[in-house]
């Protein structure tokens, strides 16, 4: 296990490479416990080429091998938030049907406040059912500009819009 930091667009930013799959992400590396060791591997390098890439808004999705940790509940709710499209928002209450449980609408954001790999597994784009933006690791002006950036960066690209407006 290496966790590797550098500064990004969004400030510092720490990813964990645990034997080959990427485990964590930090928004505050220092505060990483000192027990784990420090240093680049080829795997934390791609993941900042390709988060570097994600915020100058060149790259839609991430393709990195992941593997957070979490209660079976926890990894089923990041599994939906895998797929939630670049530049779109959903619900807490969307996430908690389509993980299986509808009523679980305040574990999902419990799951969301607790992912490991917030960008990658995209938890900033879950709004509240009344339309606030809800709480992110990250900071609320952090994942409004992450929104804003997404939103931005997909009305920019041609092919993005005509795949919304095909009838």
């Amino acid at each position: 296990m290496k966790l590797f930091c550098k500064k990004t667009g969004i400030g510092t930013i720490g990813i964990v490479d645990s034997g080959g799959v990427v485990s964590n992400l930090f928004f505050d590396p220092c505060s990483v416990s000192q027990e784990i060791e420090r240093g680049e591997t080829p795997l934390a390098i791609e993941a900042f080429r390709q988060l570097d890439a994600y915020l100058r808004g060149d790259l839609k999705a991430f393709s990195l091998p992941l593997e957070p940790t979490g209660t079976p509940f926890m990894k089923r709710v990041w599994e939906v938030l895998s797929v939630i499209p670049y530049a779109t928002r959903v619900t807490y209450s969307e996430i908690a049907k389509a993980a299986g449980n509808p009523r679980a609408v305040r574990s999902v954001a419990s799951a969301c406040g607790r992912n490991p790999l917030p960008l990658f597994i995209p938890c900033h784009r879950v709004v509240r059912s009344d339309g606030k933006m809800g709480g992110y690791l990250g900071g609320s002006v952090l994942k409004a500009g992450l929104l804003e950036l997404e939103k931005k960066s997909a009305y920019d690209d041609p092919s993005f819009y005509m795949n919304v407006h095909d009838c």
